[in-house]
């Protein structure tokens, strides 16, 4: 019998009622309450001071010299401080809210205390102490003790009590899941012996090669789920073998109006080479703004329709599918391709039309919005499929689309950078394709952050852009005033600026409340060079291009993300003009004023993804409603990129090989696998 899957009262000292409050941690079994890991330790050796950096949380021991202060201040708040002799070495501990220290903090005693050290001033608040004649000091004096996220109802100290008691009685029954050669390979210590270490470290280092070998035992077991799941979904998948005819590719990209960069050229040839395999392409294209996606996606859709099928693009809004639409009419019109566009602003007859020449095969490409994926929607031979910006449809809008045809290609495009860490873990079950560079001749836009009071500054400049001819956005985060909000809305800017520019320019308003026409019809107005302002919330986030927009001015800065001010700030930069993007913004907080110096510093989608992952973290870095990222207990892909990239290595040999189906030291990685319900009968014993 496998003991780990007892249930928790098996361990002593846990009843029916600790197993009851146990539950809302995710703890049911003996093996859930040894992988509840701690997130911190306290570190109770005594150290040398000497060794010590400014701000680190110790523990010291020393004699307490002179008489206690107190001083009262606020409402019921004190601050406690005594000096305390530690190696010749005087330091001041301080104690705050605990006035009633004062008659037990005697000159002449011993005391160990631990806390924040305030290096610079010999200073440290004191978080915990104890006298040396305490049972409790003696029970601390040189451990490292785990701390865990608890509850009111189930203490730290109780946490600790169950999970030591845990690993007396079945620690030795935890069993080794990777084979020994990957243990050697990387210096791992076994797994129990990275349990009992994790938690009961007798070091630092102890404690930190337990946490070394679990992480990395985690990244690989979800880099091998990915990595199968990729390989099932190709075995099971019979996908269209298309028949390319690269010449005439190759003809059709000499016939573009530029040349492609190396990065387009590396990335198509990755997109052609996954058409003419007989799996299905499940592959994600992403590129900064700017970097010529819309391209790679002509010469996809030009190869299949060579090739004797249809191809659909399918966009997020209507804007976008239009602005689509007349691109690819422009490139592939000329060469006998019937070009459609299907979105929910077409006439009745418009519809019937487009769907029975799509039906009768007579159109080859289909661009449109969700329109696309409704049930009266029928093709005659799909070949491929492209979603643009794929993170703004569901999981189920894309597979409906897909499953419109036998299997066809299918290609996710992304304009928002995703840090390498992130998108071979949240897009593990996905090729990546990235564009890594920006056309030939495009000027870097240039980035400025100002305050509010200098947006008379702003308007002044504003007006000798367009003296010039240029046009300009000017973004805000609120439709209407709001009073939980104390920020600039559009309409109110609109009729701040409308009054500003008065009948010398046109001001635009766009909202997303406006109706679909309405909206349709300002951004006409506005690509035309009608509107030479355009005011506007974050609808114009993506996909908009008006190459005459020089000028990005972007009202309370702060109240947006990293990937957002990025997607804003390339709505300019798309003509031979030099253009400019201003933040206005107050920030009062240090990561509000660190994305203001980051987005002045650098024009580089992907590094502002990593700076933006740094600041945020893995899991807000998507949002939470189409995160896609696991819940690791203890792998950060931030911290340990290195990490990830090894596993994933790793993984893809053993699932691309033989040993991990077929040796008996990967018999461990088979069951974990075949437990997975996707692998349910697919995975040989």
């Amino acid at each position: 019998m496998n003991h780990l899957k007892k249930p928790v009262t098996a361990v002593k000292g846990i009843g029916a009622e600790s197993a009851a409050e146990l539950q809302s941690f995710h703890i049911e079994t003996v093996q859930d309450l040894l992988e509840y890991f701690p997130y911190r330790y306290e570190d109770y050796r005594v150290r040398d001071l000497s060794e010590v950096k400014e701000g680190e949380k110790i523990t010291i021991v020393g004699t307490i010299y002179g008489e206690p202060a107190v001083r009262f201040y606020g409402k019921k708040k004190s601050r406690t401080s005594v000096k305390v002799v530690v190696d010749r070495v005087v330091v001041t501990a301080i104690w705050f809210n605990r006035h009633f220290l004062k008659d037990q903090l005697k000159s002449g005693l011993e005391i160990m205390i631990s806390g924040k050290f305030e290096r610079s001033r010999l200073q440290m608040t004191v978080s915990e102490h104890h006298f040396m004649d305490s049972l409790r000091m003696k029970e601390r004096e040189g451990t490292i003790e785990p701390v865990y996220s608890t509850t009111a109802s189930v203490t730290v100290k109780q946490m600790r009590k169950w999970i030591g008691s845990a690993l007396d009685k079945f620690g030795a029954d935890v069993p080794e899941i990777l084979p020994p050669d990957l243990l050697d390979k990387y210096k791992l210590m076994p797994r129990a012996e990275a349990i009992q270490n994790i938690h009961f470290p007798a070091s630092v280092r102890d404690g930190q090669q337990g946490r070394r070998r679990l992480a990395f035992e985690e990244l690989l077991l979800f880099q091998l789920k990915m990595q199968a799941y990729h390989a099932v979904n190709r075995r099971e998948a019979d996908g269209v073998r298309q028949e390319i005819p690269l010449e005439k590719v190759a003809e059709f990209t000499q016939s573009l109006p530029f040349p492609l960069t190396n990065a387009q050229r590396r990335v198509v040839g990755e997109i052609l080479k996954d058409m003419q395999a007989p799996y299905s392409m499940n592959r994600l294209l992403q590129g900064d703004v700017g970097s010529g996606k819309t391209v790679v996606a002509a010469i996809a859709l030009y190869a299949t329709v060579c090739g004797g099928y249809q191809g659909a693009l399918m966009v997020p809004t209507e804007i976008l599918a239009e602005q689509h639409f007349v691109t690819l009419k422009q490139l592939l019109a000329p060469f006998g391709m019937e070009v459609a566009l299907l979105s929910g602003s077409a006439t009745a007859r418009q519809r019937r039309d487009i769907l029975a020449e799509l039906q009768s095969g007579m159109l080859n490409i289909i661009v449109g919005t969700h329109a696309l994926i409704q049930e009266d929607v029928y093709f005659a031979r799909l070949g491929l499929v492209i979603t643009d910006e794929q993170h703004r449809f569901g999981v189920e809008q894309r597979r409906v689309l897909r499953d419109k045809g036998l299997h066809p290609d299918v290609l996710f495009m992304t304009a928002t950078p995703i840090p390498r860490t992130l998108a071979i873990t949240a897009f593990g079950d996905m090729d990546v394709s990235t564009i890594d560079e920006l056309p030939a001749g495009r000027k870097p836009i240039e980035t400025y952050w100002v305050k509010h009071d200098m947006f008379d500054r702003v308007l002044s400049f504003i007006r000798k852009e367009l003296g010039k001819g240029r046009q300009a956005y000017v973004i805000c985060p609120l439709i209407e005033e709001s009073d939980k909000l104390d920020v600039q809305n559009a309409i109110d800017v609109h009729a701040q600026l409308s009054q500003f520019f008065a009948d010398a320019y046109q001001v635009g308003l766009m909202h997303g409340r406006l109706h679909p026409k309405e909206k349709d019809d300002v951004m006409q107005r506005f690509s035309q060079g009608e509107v030479d302002v355009l005011v506007s919330t974050t609808v114009v986030e993506v996909g908009v291009n008006v190459p005459n927009a020089s000028v990005m001015v972007i009202y309370d800065a702060e109240r947006f993300g990293l990937a957002q001010l990025h997607q804003l700030r390339g709505r300019v930069g798309r003509g031979a003009d030099q253009s400019f993007c201003i933040l206005i913004a107050d920030p009062k907080s240090e990561v509000g004023k660190e994305r203001m110096h980051i987005m002045t510093e650098t024009n580089d989608g992907f590094e502002v993804a990593r700076r933006d992952l740094e600041l945020r973290g893995p899991g807000d870095f998507f949002g939470t409603k189409q995160s896609g990222m696991p819940e690791f207990k203890l792998a950060d892909v931030v911290q340990d990129y290195r990490m990830l990239e090894v596993a994933r290595q790793e993984a893809a040999e053993m699932v691309g090989g033989t040993a991990l189906w077929e040796e008996p030291q990967f018999a461990p990685l088979r069951r974990i696998l075949k437990e997975d319900e996707f692998f349910t009968g697919k995975i040989r014993d």
